[in-house]
């Protein structure tokens, strides 16, 4: 608020409270918001910023081209992530409704929102169970020596093979120098296993022999499942009012780890070789139509597009929040998250690598490989390595957490927003327990010995395509069949201004044809899963395509049934009705609810407001404000970022 205006109306912080108030009221007292907008930002890069930042980007950037990859990357970003993390965020806070209920711009297409729910449910089930394996490596290195340092252990096979020799080599890191250069023959043994590659499979989780033989749950990993959704539901115990404050933690200590592990890092021998195998860039690959499609993909992935989550998040903002400027903010810090953990990875495999005598590719891995393999084998060579250890399987932790939670609450509020009573709103507590109870038993099976099997097939099946269907079908309703107008109008009206002429392309036609880009690219490249040297059977790869369509299915049914039950006595008839705006369409709030959403007007009637309407629209709401005081909402941002 300028100055000029706090002589009349008392000022506000960030929150929308007067200074001296005791008590911060929320804007929506009915359904809550974030206590400010630092914990709406703060959630949202904790979800988007997850272990694929970690885990799946530096290695994607080191096999498409190093410095070269960031090209496209930061391209798709411009074109496709940044405006649909804006879209996804303003839809959300228009109407202040979850996954499901903002899909009363169109109730014909209330089915992407149950699409979105069945997404969220499996990687809500399989994400927990790899917070959970990150819980137990915690625990384990609480430890004078790593238990993955040596060959000498009952789990261990003849194929071991370490890279600090025996146990009873003096661990310094002179002799570890001296006990490798019998080790660089390792190169050229055929069936060569690390320490940390056995313990990860033949103890962590005694994998049985194919993904139908179950075996029997590994109870320290059932333990540490039932730890991780333990601390999921209370951080959720009170919705966005305890994760809003857990938050601060959560988002912002894997920077300080991120940053205490690069420092460590790049002062290492070799570490610089391992950088540039990171970024050295390789311009020809740029024409290589493969590498385009990891970026777009990746950007897709990473920014969590289609979840569902992104809408539930932005729905507890307050109505005139600038989501605008959040998008850029959040889609930046994701993808910056990205380069730097790259350089904390590479840095440490290239000090592995150095030690080993071998190329950086031997020892560059991705997904739980490098995250349960490679990086802790690293962490072996390097002095006080249990400390190293505990900060970087601390950060995973948090880094899981921070989506883990978006994940939940956005089951929880698309069932209370869906019932929507009073009784129900005031036992979302037991919702979310309900939710956790039923994450974790369906998490049951993933900790048997065939649980990496299925973890795997719901990583790379569940969430896959079905995300960019949900996410095309989303960009044409909202844009053709809702109507672009309207919508930039209803922007105009939370923010203050239309949204720039440069989002207004990308969401009519440059993101869905990028999106439909990543849809054919993901069906040209397609290629069967596998596990190291085992080959997932045809059944299980059915399952894994019954997982993804069980999310795209819910669209055609939930239409089917929606044109059948509309008004009407032709089928035209019907499905106008089903596609029309449903009557309490709009803002949640009576004071919000300007111009053609002050009153549901005759059948029929032209959706779009005139200029003359938005403008009395404001007039009507300055004026309430003025009578009213602040009451919780923040000001009408300008349009800068």
């Amino acid at each position: 608020m300028s100055r000029s205006n706090c002589t009349v109306v008392p000022c506000t912080d960030q929150n929308g409270a007067v200074p001296g108030e005791q008590v911060k009221k929320d804007e929506n007292s009915r359904r809550g918001n974030w206590g400010n907008q630092i914990e709406f930002v703060l959630t949202s890069v904790g979800y988007a910023v997850g272990l694929g930042n970690v885990w799946r980007f530096p290695y994607l950037c080191y096999r498409n081209g190093g410095g070269a990859f960031m090209f496209p990357y930061f391209i798709m970003l411009v074109f496709c992530g940044i405006p649909l993390f804006f879209l996804e965020l303003s839809f959300g806070q228009f109407t202040s409704l979850g996954c499901l209920g903002v899909w009363k711009v169109s109730p014909m297409f209330k089915g992407v929102g149950y699409g979105m729910m069945v997404v969220s449910t499996y990687i809500g089930i399989y994400y927990n169970v790899v917070i959970c394996i990150a819980i137990y490596y915690f625990f384990m290195s609480m430890t004078n020596l790593l238990p993955w340092t040596y060959c000498n252990n009952p789990w261990n096979t003849p194929d071991c093979s370490g890279v600090v020799g025996t146990a009873h080599t003096n661990a310094t890191l002179a002799n570890v120098s001296a006990a490798l250069s019998a080790v660089t023959n390792m190169a050229n043994r055929t069936k060569r296993t690390s320490p940390s590659e056995e313990y990860w499979r033949n103890y962590v989780l005694n994998v049985s022999d194919g993904i139908g033989n179950f075996g029997e749950v590994r109870l320290p990993i059932l333990g540490c499942l039932a730890i991780s959704w333990v601390v999921v539901f209370l951080c959720l115990i009170r919705g966005v009012k305890s994760s809003g404050k857990v938050v601060y933690f959560t988002a912002t200590f894997p920077y300080v780890v991120l940053t205490i592990l690069f420092v460590r890092g790049i002062t290492l021998e070799g570490a610089i070789s391992g950088i540039k195998y990171y970024l050295t860039p390789q311009w020809q690959k740029i024409l290589d139509a493969k590498v385009w499609g990891d970026a777009a993909s990746q950007i897709f992935y990473s920014l969590g597009c289609a979840w569902g989550g992104l809408i539930t998040m932005a729905s507890y903002n307050k109505f005139h929040n600038n989501c605008f400027r959040d998008s850029i903010i959040i889609s930046v810090t994701n993808c910056a998250t990205s380069v730097y953990a790259g350089f904390v990875i590479f840095s440490i495999l290239g000090f592995m690598a150095h030690h080993l005598g071998v190329d950086v590719s031997q020892v560059a891995d991705h997904g739980p490989g490098l995250a349960f393999v490679a990086y802790p084998e690293a962490l072996t060579l390097l002095p006080i390595s249990p400390l190293w250890s505990l900060l970087f399987f601390f950060m995973l932790i948090l880094l899981g957490l921070g989506t883990q939670f978006c994940l939940l609450e956005t089951l929880v509020t698309a069932i209370v927003d869906e019932i929507g009573t009073d009784w129900i709103i005031r036992r979302k507590t037991f919702i979310t327990l309900g939710v956790a109870i039923v994450g974790f038993l369906l998490g049951v099976p993933l900790t048997t010995r065939a649980g990496i099997y299925w973890l795997l097939l719901m990583d790379n099946y569940a969430a896959s395509f079905s995300l960019v269907i949900i996410s095309c079908i989303m960009c044409i309703c909202i844009m053709y069949v809702y109507g672009h107008r309207n919508y930039f109008k209803d922007v105009e009206m939370m923010l203050g201004f239309p949204p720039p002429a440069f989002f207004r392309i990308c969401w009519r036609f440059i993101s869905p044809l990028i999106i439909s880009f990543i849809l054919i690219f993901t069906v040209i490249q397609y290629k069967p899963i596998t596990y190291n040297d085992y080959v997932f059977p045809d059944w299980s790869l059915v399952i894994g395509f019954c997982m993804a369509l069980s999310s795209v299915v819910c669209i055609p049914i939930y239409s089917i049934f929606k044109i059948l039950t509309s008004k009407g006595s032709t089928f035209s008839e019907r499905l106008k009705n089903a596609l029309r705006p449903d009557p309490d369409w709009g803002p949640a709030l009576p004071e919000h609810r300007l111009g053609r959403y002050a009153s549901p007007g005759p059948e029929g009637m032209d959706m779009r407001p005139t200029t003359g309407e938005l403008e009395e629209g404001r007039e009507a709401e300055k004026e309430h404000k003025d009578e009213m005081g602040s009451n919780g909402s923040t000001l009408k941002p300008t349009p800068t970022a």
